[in-house]
């Protein structure tokens, strides 16, 4: 059986860096950040390039949200044609307050005619590619309505519906329900695409067979492990597959933050990340001083002797 794996979209982390770099180690797939449709419908140029694909990072999806089925037909439109995406990705999960508060994310859930509509409208947009949507268990216990909206997506022409097994009200707590991802799985005839809790192949596998989904996706497990998708892709498989050593590690931390400075400039990228550097060092020996040492980091000139320090406490073995 082919399973694939699939990068989840992350606010604030999952940008051209890591996103190729996690296809560099075996993503099937992977979604941008999440871009406003209404800031794309006013040439917001930080938009803009939260949308921009390139070569190294396909196949990906471009990922809108908004409340209005205007605005987001008109981004698709323009990102189809800047971008090239295999396909267009809507956001109907994201539980962040102000996301929500705006009309967007999971709170599209609690009106499924318009979760319809708004797929129908980019899909009009955008006849010739595939429009996928993220969505929730639902907005709380009392409107846990994954399924309902995922039948009108798909009467809507979604080509494929991701489901995060947790609601809004949970967040990413507590153990996301797998039952809710199978339920939709059975009402669908389109493909679905398992969220919530794989870290490893046994969570991996747990999902496929206990949804029946087709696609896993992993989020915040790749957080500082961008090669977790060989790991499991190698248990799926049946197959060996051994982990980067400490120094292979420190290296792939170091190419990723050279990308970040080189794309967005050593200010920014730096301080983006100093998170980055505390995920790659969990379990290391020493990690909360590294860590308090990485959030004073503000040039790259700064992060080798800071790898060499780490790697003094922490020899391969």
């Amino acid at each position: 059986m082919n399973r694939k794996l699939a990068l989840a979209p992350m606010a604030g982390v999952t940008d051209h860096a890591f996103r190729a770099l996690c296809i560099s180690f075996g993503a099937d797939y992977c979604v941008t950040e999440m871009v406003s449709a209404k800031a794309m419908q006013n040439k917001d140029r930080k938009s803009l390039r939260l949308a921009a694909l390139a070569p190294d990072e396909h196949p990906a999806a471009i990922q809108l949200f908004g409340d209005d089925p205007e605005a987001l037909a008109f981004s698709a439109k323009r990102v189809a044609a800047l971008y090239a995406p295999e396909a267009i990705d809507l956001n109907m999960g994201c539980p962040a307050p102000k996301i929500a508060a705006g009309g967007g994310g999971v709170s599209l859930m609690r009106n499924p005619k318009l979760c319809g509509a708004l797929v129908a409208a980019v899909k009009k947009s955008v006849p010739e590619l595939p429009v996928t949507v993220k969505i929730r268990s639902g907005w709380d216990d009392t409107e846990k309505n994954a399924v309902e909206v995922a039948l009108r997506c798909e009467a809507a022409g979604a080509a494929a519906v991701a489901v995060h097994g947790r609601t809004r009200a949970q967040m990413y707590r507590p153990p996301a329900d797998l039952e809710i991802i199978r339920a939709v799985v059975d009402a669908l005839e389109i493909p679905v695409i398992g969220n919530g809790d794989v870290t490893d192949g046994p969570s991996a596998a747990r999902m496929f067979d206990e949804t029946g989904c087709r696609m896993v996706m992993i989020g915040r497990a790749a957080l500082g492990k961008p090669w977790i998708f060989k790991e499991i892709a190698a248990y799926l498989s049946n197959s060996e597959y051994t982990p980067p050593s400490i120094s292979e590690r420190m290296k792939i931390m170091e190419q990723h933050i050279e990308t970040m400075c080189h794309e967005k400039g050593e200010r920014i990228a730096m301080r983006e990340a100093r998170k980055h550097i505390g995920w790659y060092l969990a379990g290391l020996r020493g990690a909360a001083a590294f860590r308090r040492r990485a959030v004073a980091l503000c040039e790259l000139r700064e992060l080798h002797p800071l790898v060499q320090d780490i790697l003094k406490e922490n020899p391969d073995q």
